[in-house]
């Protein structure tokens, strides 16, 4: 009939393939499919090769029809065309009917058809840095859209709805704008008809108490737990609390913690950072003060007799900075920056009192004849960032003159014959 007898191989690889006898039932057929097919699928790791073809010869034995042909002619009959054809459907597909959705969760490969999933409400959270110290509660009054619970969410009395003809039924238009000359755009926006959904409402079989929308407005208090040690940016969920819709999946409502700024506190991770100016009397002669904590605690902080805190020094405190996420009894450190506070003048009486009760200056080693040469400079203050702003601006004018400098010297121009 096709001008060759069919090679031993044309009608026996499917079987060997799933691993079953020529003679397998149905059953058998089956149960090798499914034992393979969960083995090799390549969300598991399989390899997709070998997925699709268990797909491609379960496909071909479980179809009676298709089984007698590869039988009795091989896979060149299929691939000829005989019987419907040998033309392969998707293996997600083909898994996807036959499970009845993935057995791995999640709905299934990504190729395979998923309920459509509600968006996530994103909501904002403001907290102080005391309130992630401490930990806090706040409850939260939203509005979001429920199903009706007259009409189950189907937006009629009867249940019934009809195939929108604005878009039939698609939920979907599709516009076309001019842009120029053999130019056009094309657009796909919800149907105004039905808003989106695919179908309409007669006016008369209209739910009262939706008014066919099939969602109504419902508010509700979340109470949002602020634990210990969480980070400005860390997200709260509320998994399924998000709008509702008819055929939908809920999104979840979703706080973002933003931490408001402190005007005594800067936080780094687990630790948290104190800024404190000392006199200079306080950083030679020692210091006390007390600092007010987080939690309202008062702590005294005070340096050892002799001890000199030097400029831009810090010191830490063990324990005392913000408690670790889940961990709350566990904490950082506290870092406290000293900046020290000079006088802007000393009268002569001082100097000569400061010289005497502090270390000797180092004595110049130069001769008079040597101080003789050396020429006399005089220091004033400045501003080091209107500095080097002045010194940017001068360097990109300099800059700018070059560019208008004629290039290449003295231009020559040609005398016209």
């Amino acid at each position: 009939m096709f001008g060759r007898a069919p090679k031993k191989s044309d009608s026996t690889r499917y079987y060997e393939i799933l691993g079953v006898p020529k003679d397998a039932s149905p059953e058998d057929l089956k149960r090798a499919y499914k034992k393979a097919a969960i083995k090799n699928h390549p969300d598991k790791g399989g390899d997709p090769e070998k997925f699709k073809e268990l797909a491609h010869a379960y496909e071909v034995l479980s179809d009676p029809e298709k089984r007698e042909i590869y039988d009795q002619y091989g896979e060149d009959a299929l691939k000829e065309g005989m019987g419907g054809g040998g033309g392969m459907h998707d293996p997600f597909d083909i898994f996807s009917s036959f499970f009845g959705g993935s057995p791995f969760g999640g709905g299934g490969s990504s190729r395979g058809r998923r309920q459509r999933r509600g968006e996530d409400v994103i909501h904002p959270l403001k907290v102080s840095l005391e309130d992630l110290f401490m930990g806090t509660s706040k409850k939260l009054s939203l509005s979001r859209n429920v199903l009706c619970s007259k009409c189950s969410g189907k937006g009629s009395k009867s249940g019934a709805s009809t195939k929108c003809s604005g878009c039939q039924g698609t939920g979907m238009k599709v516009s076309i704008r001019q842009l120029g000359p053999g130019m056009i755009q094309q657009m796909q926006h919800p149907c105004n008809e039905c808003k989106g959904t695919g179908e309409t409402i007669n006016d008369k079989d209209r739910c009262a108490q939706c008014k066919g929308e099939k969602v109504v407005q419902e508010k509700k208090v979340l109470e949002v737990n602020v634990e210990k040690g969480m980070l400005h940016g860390q997200k709260i969920t509320f998994p399924g609390e998000a709008d509702e819709a008819p055929d939908t999946v809920t999104g979840d409502i979703v706080f973002v913690l933003q931490q408001k700024e402190h005007p005594k506190f800067k936080r780094k991770g687990e630790d948290l950072f104190y800024e404190h100016t000392l006199s200079l009397t306080e950083s030679l002669c020692g210091f006390r003060f007390v600092l007010t904590h987080l939690d309202g605690r008062q702590l005294l902080i005070k340096s050892n007799p002799g001890e000199v805190i030097k400029p831009d020094q810090f010191k830490a405190i063990d324990d005392e900075g913000m408690p670790i996420y889940q961990r709350p009894f566990m904490k950082g450190k506290m870092y406290i920056h000293f900046t020290v506070e000079f006088p802007d003048s000393l009268n002569p009486d001082q100097v000569k009192a400061l010289e005497a009760i502090l270390p000797p200056k180092p004595t110049m080693t130069l001769t008079d004849m040597e101080l003789d040469e050396c020429e006399e400079t005089t220091m004033h203050d400045v501003n080091m960032e209107e500095e080097m702003r002045r010194k940017q601006t001068q360097a990109q004018q300099e800059a700018y003159d070059e560019d208008d400098e004629p290039q290449g010297g003295q231009r020559v121009q040609c005398a016209q014959q």
